[in-house]
């Protein structure tokens, strides 16, 4: 198995160069659009700065707080969207035909649809986000199991988007024009968890716990990074379990797409 997703990986990097070799026949094109992606996203941040500037805190967490919460957020989803991306446009292969020519060639079909039109324009949003996660991190009080956990926490929160874009993305197999309603999801967690959880309904943060888990992307380990109680009184054991919830997560992502593919009847034209 281990010789099985090294190959598999090995794959994914070969097509990956390609489309960064055909990007960079255009270096001011690919530089400009990088740029002009972080400035883009950037200006969430300075919209948190700028609501800071009226207030001391933020449903009990100050500037530097919510900015550990941005951060994680933003690296893992910019992490999963550089690296897979791509997957939203599946429903655009299903109608075009590119499906079933990607489909007869001897590679595993998800490692195709997921470096296909590889970029790394989205190198701005992940610039960006270590900026300021690396600022954050300046408040945290280290310790080696806090370090631990930082780095479980952007592993498996980048897990944890991969499992959301390739889960929700296998709706269009069935569906027609539900990229939208991924997005909803995945960007829109994200978006979600960049604040705290603390100042929406409780119902929002059983959704985001149990039914769209991202709130195991960074929530629960920043309360262990800060040490803080969560508010709403979950256990202390869910602070340290990311990596389950993000293996969980990519295993109903992975048996969704087994089954897209196995109903799949092709484009029909």
């Amino acid at each position: 198995m281990a010789d099985s997703a090294a190959r598999h990986l090995r794959t994914y990097g070969q097509i990956a160069w390609l489309w960064i070799r055909a990007a960079w026949q255009y270096p001011t094109s690919f530089v400009m659009l990088a740029v002009g992606n972080g400035l883009i996203t950037g200006l969430d941040f300075v919209g948190l700065w700028i609501m800071f500037t009226h207030l001391q805190d933020l449903g009990g967490f100050t500037l530097r707080e919510v900015a550990l919460l941005y951060g994680s957020s933003s690296l893992a989803l910019g992490l999963a969207d550089t690296v897979i991306g791509s997957v939203e446009r599946i429903g655009t292969y299903v109608r075009t035909g590119r499906l079933d020519q990607m489909m007869t060639k001897p590679v595993p079909l998800l490692v195709q649809v997921c470096a296909d039109q590889f970029t790394l324009r989205r190198l701005g949003r992940l610039t960006q986000a270590s900026v300021v996660f690396g600022w954050a991190c300046t408040g945290v009080d280290w310790t080696p199991l806090r370090v631990l956990v930082a780095v479980s926490m952007l592993v498996s929160g980048a897990m944890i988007f991969f499992g959301l874009f390739v889960g929700f993305a296998c709706l269009q197999f069935w569906t027609q024009d539900t990229d939208q309603l991924a997005n909803a999801f995945t960007y829109g967690g994200a978006t979600i968890t960049q604040y705290p959880l603390r100042i929406f309904p409780r119902e929002i943060m059983v959704g985001l716990t149990f039914v769209v888990p991202v709130a195991f992307a960074n929530w629960y380990p920043c309360l262990y990074l800060l040490g803080r109680d969560d508010p709403f009184g979950t256990p202390d054991a869910f602070q340290l379990a990311s990596p389950l919830a993000a293996v969980l997560t990519v295993a109903a992502a992975l048996l969704v797409w087994r089954s897209g593919v196995r109903h799949y009847t092709s484009t029909g034209s």
